[in-house]
């Protein structure tokens, strides 16, 4: 694995600590906040979600033993892991990468955890996730990705320590494949290799082993998982396909091993999974490749730009392009693909946990900010100018300062930190009395009766849970049954756990196994602005994106025609989406907005807009056209994702 001299690394640090020791002693407390507290909490969280036979050193002590059953029944053991958010399932997509964003988190900012007296914590966490992976891996095709079903857990109110609730587990092998899930769990296992490597080898080899095996059987044995585990559909349904968790489990192995072989996969299918095709800008357990774009642009970035990179070159700063469009739309200078925000500055998706989408972007953010500053880069924006490191640093940090309470409710969305904080979290075990204090036996529907419908406080404070947060508008009801705004995720508190090392580090807290140098550069303000013109291209920030020729598909919009009604002049307006690549385009996605009424000839997508199934594909050369009708300018329409193949 490429890297920097560490010696190097070493004296510049010194060098850089020393310029600026005054303020990186009060880092902690900017913005009001205490981030090293945060992270604490952050960590402690996942232990409230362990499922098994707690350790001794067990600190969140009104829980107590569960699950210890589980996999019995199918013959093997599956006794641990964790619970993914209020539930009592253990769901394998969100666990995996739960497990790979808290290995970055390490990754990164391992010194900073250990500065703040944490590391250990959150290696504990991490292994408590490998052990029940390594374990849900008996054999190289075979992996276990599900114990009991959401909808028989749904329909009870348990603390987990009663459960009578189905166990069954649900396996993948090479006649039910499961390539998301299976390509999940292998970068898991690669990232986790990384924090072990230098305390337990051993550890660390063996997950490496399993990672290859898990790899290869993704590769082999191409399936969507949730066609396999089809109990997993209605909650974790895999709508970005296979294509980015392949390549993620690539980038991951590359890390860890240092195999041409993986970096060869990552370049070799960057058209056809969509590495290089997808333009999305969230991230998170569904859709990777934003991780996958910055992690192929760290690679470019440590051998030190394309003269380094070899004969992948060329895709790996396409990989790069793609990662500064994340960043810059993230910073709302993304054109017409960035990302929307509340009144009080959160970026906003969804109303149904939204927060999970704030601390992944928080965290992509300041992992690449570090990277770009070691390498003396910024992000090119599409509209033009650069975004600079310390712009996405600060960003990375408004985001973190509006969860722990920098909002215009003034509360904090993680649960113990500050003065308010949900009190009626969505969560079984936390909303029900600890078995611990009242070990009587609380029945499915009576969890329902005595204690879900209470309006009192939770019996149980499930401290460091990032509960999924407000809405559009930045309100939020504190209401044990608004679990869309009151549930807590593992997947939300992974990524936080390193953006929050990192900012209570200060400004000597750039670094980490990757080997990063701290932020040096200063804030460059440009502003950007949308062309309106009726021709355009993929967005990119590259630098021959004023040659759109260069982008494989090409959008021209034009009026067909008008007519006035009651005053207003009313458009037709005719879409054509063609593709000028010598390939056929795949899974395209198309992204709208500024559209005010009703569109024909696409169908609506978890990611934008999709072409007809009629349409699976667009050969070399050949379009596909769709109107909408509106009295208002064209929208702005732009592609979203797609695959050559």
């Amino acid at each position: 694995m490429a890297g920097y001299s560490m010696a190097a690394v070493a004296l510049a640090g010194i060098a850089l600590a020393l310029a600026a020791a005054t303020t990186t002693q009060v880092a902690s407390a900017a913005g009001g906040h205490d981030y090293r507290e945060a992270l604490s909490k952050s960590i402690l969280y996942f232990e409230a979600q362990r499922s098994g036979r707690l350790p001794g050193s067990q600190r969140v002590a009104w829980r107590a033993d569960s699950g210890l059953l589980d996999g019995k029944a199918n013959g093997v053991d599956l006794v641990g892991g964790y619970y993914d958010a209020g539930d009592n399932v253990k769901f394998g997509l969100p666990m995996a990468f739960t497990v790979t964003m808290m290995s970055w988190s390490v990754i990164e900012y391992g010194d900073q955890m250990a500065a703040a007296g944490e590391l250990g914590h959150a290696t504990d966490a991490i292994k408590w996730g490998t052990d029940y992976l390594v374990k849900a891996h008996p054999e190289p095709n075979v992996l276990y990705g599900e114990v009991g079903d959401g909808d028989s857990d749904h329909d009870c109110w348990m603390r987990p320590e009663d459960m009578t609730t189905s166990r069954q587990a649900y396996r993948l092998d090479p006649q039910n494949p499961g390539s998301e899930l299976a390509g999940e769990t292998a970068a898991a296992m690669a990232a986790a290799s990384l924090v072990f490597r230098s305390s337990n080898p051993g550890y660390a080899n063996t997950l490496l082993q399993h990672s290859k095996q898990l790899f290869d059987f993704a590769d082999k044995y191409r399936g969507r998982y949730d066609s396999s585990i089809t109990v997993a559909r209605q909650y974790y349904a895999s709508s970005s396909g296979y294509g980015d968790e392949l390549l993620w489990a690539a980038a991951w192995l590359h890390e860890a091993t240092g195999d041409a072989r993986y970096l060869d996969y990552l370049a070799n299918n960057a058209d056809a999974l969509g590495g290089t095709g997808w333009s999305i800008n969230q991230f998170g357990w569904d859709v990777k490749y934003p991780g996958v774009q910055v992690l192929a642009a760290m690679t470019l970035l440590r051998r030190r730009g394309d003269a380094g990179a070899g004969a992948h070159a060329d895709v790996l700063q396409r990989y790069k392009q793609q990662a500064d469009l994340f960043a810059c739309s993230c910073l709302g200078r993304g054109g017409p693909n960035s990302v929307r925000r509340t009144p009080g500055g959160m970026v906003y998706h969804q109303n149904w946990n939204n927060v999970q989408f704030v601390t992944s972007a928080a965290f992509l953010l300041a992992a690449y900010a570090d990277h770009l500053a070691a390498a003396g880069q910024g992000a090119r924006c599409p509209a033009g100018g650069t975004a600079q490191p310390s712009e996405l640093l600060a960003f990375a940090r408004s985001q973190v300062d509006y969860i722990l309470g920098s909002n215009p409710r003034a509360t904090s969305y993680m649960v113990g930190y500050g003065a308010t904080y949900p009190r009626q979290v969505h969560h079984r075990g936390a909303s029900i009395v600890s078995v611990r204090a009242n070990p009587s036996f609380v029945s499915c529907q009576a969890g329902y009766s005595s204690w879900y419908h209470r309006r009192a406080a939770n019996p149980n404070l499930i401290v460091g849970a990032t509960v999924g947060g407000p809405d559009e508008y930045d309100n939020f009801a504190d209401e044990r049954d608004n679990y869309e705004q009151t549930e807590a995720t593992t997947y939300n508190n992974a990524p936080l756990m390193g953006v929050l090392a990192r900012l209570a580090a200060g400004h000597g807290g750039g670094g980490g196994k990757f080997g990063h140098h701290s932020l040096a550069a200063d804030a460059v303000s440009s502003s950007t602005s949308i062309n309106d013109t009726n021709r355009t291209s993929l967005p990119s920030p590259s630098p021959d994106s004023e040659h759109p020729s260069a982008w494989p598909i090409e959008i021209e919009q034009n009026a067909t025609a008008s007519w006035t009604k009651q005053g207003k002049t009313y458009r037709r307006y005719a879409v054509t989406v063609t593709n000028r690549s010598p390939k056929t385009v795949h899974e395209l996605h198309i992204g709208i907005s500024k559209l005010y009424g009703q569109v024909w000839g696409v169908d609506k997508a978890r990611y934008g807009y999709v072409l007809p199934s009629w349409i699976p594909s667009l050969l070399a050369g050949k379009s596909a056209v769709f109107v909408y009708v509106q009295a208002a300018p064209p929208a702005d329409v732009w592609v979203t994702g797609y695959k050559l193949i």
